[in-house]
């Protein structure tokens, strides 16, 4: 890492921590400590309000700001992979949002880095998204938000249909398929569900509040330890 990008992630490291210390400094950035001590002298002197704490760390004035964000290309290139993703295999609200990132990413480039928004050379096709399923993403987006229940009508793969509530936690995406992850009322425990055999569904009024075994990082914990539990 080059010297001006480490000082920049330290600020951004000291932006984003109420306090931090040099020993945690120097293993998010791979360096040693002495280094982050001369790096932390270097910015005090060119006037960034570093605030130093015995036995605490550091931190920096919260009315600090950093001068307006800038990209190379590799970092360009990653923005507009991660933008055109969303673009294609989202819905359309989110593919609208998408859009106005670029656009807004656009006006701040240089000249010379521009033309990299018009490569294409890394494509993301969308022909494998159906319609519903993408009609399907805003509503669900929205509950997982605000945590209401929903109302779910569900045909599972044996072509039995199923009506329950559940709480929608989250939602993840194959490469193929959208699942939802929720806590199922009827079942009482975590399900994961497929967008495209969600035949309607309804979000209600109603809000849950999970207890720590009801949340979505306890199910990530689970799941890497017994696998996902699909609503076949």
């Amino acid at each position: 890492m080059r010297r001006g990008d480490r000082l920049f992630q330290i600020v951004q490291l000291l932006r984003t921590h109420k306090s931090i210390t040099a020993r945690q400094m120097a293993q998010r950035l791979e360096v040693s400590e002495r280094t982050i001590y001369r790096d932390m002298q270097d910015l005090s002197l060119a006037s960034v309000p570093i605030i130093s704490e015995t036995g605490v760390g550091y931190s920096i004035d919260s009315s600090y700001s950093l001068p307006p964000i800038t990209f190379n290309e590799d970092e360009l290139e990653a923005l507009l992979l991660g933008a055109r993703m969303v673009q294609s295999w989202s819905d359309r609200k989110m593919a609208a949002e998408a859009a106005r990132v670029i656009e807004k990413i656009e006006c701040i480039l240089p000249q010379d880095l521009k033309r990299s928004l018009q490569s294409q050379e890394i494509l993301v096709p969308a022909f494998h998204i159906f319609s519903d399923v993408a009609q399907q993403l805003p509503g669900i987006r929205g509950s997982i938000k605000r945590q209401n229940k929903i109302q779910l009508y569900y045909q599972r793969a044996d072509s039995q249909r199923s009506q329950r509530i559940i709480w929608p936690l989250g939602l993840f995406f194959w490469g193929k398929v959208w699942t939802m992850v929720a806590w199922c009322e009827k079942r009482n425990e975590y399900r994961q569900f497929r967008i495209d055999r969600i035949e309607q569904y309804e979000v209600l009024d109603e809000i849950f509040q999970t207890k720590e075994d009801q949340t979505l990082k306890y199910y990530l914990l689970q799941a890497c330890n017994e696998g996902y539990k699909e609503e076949m």
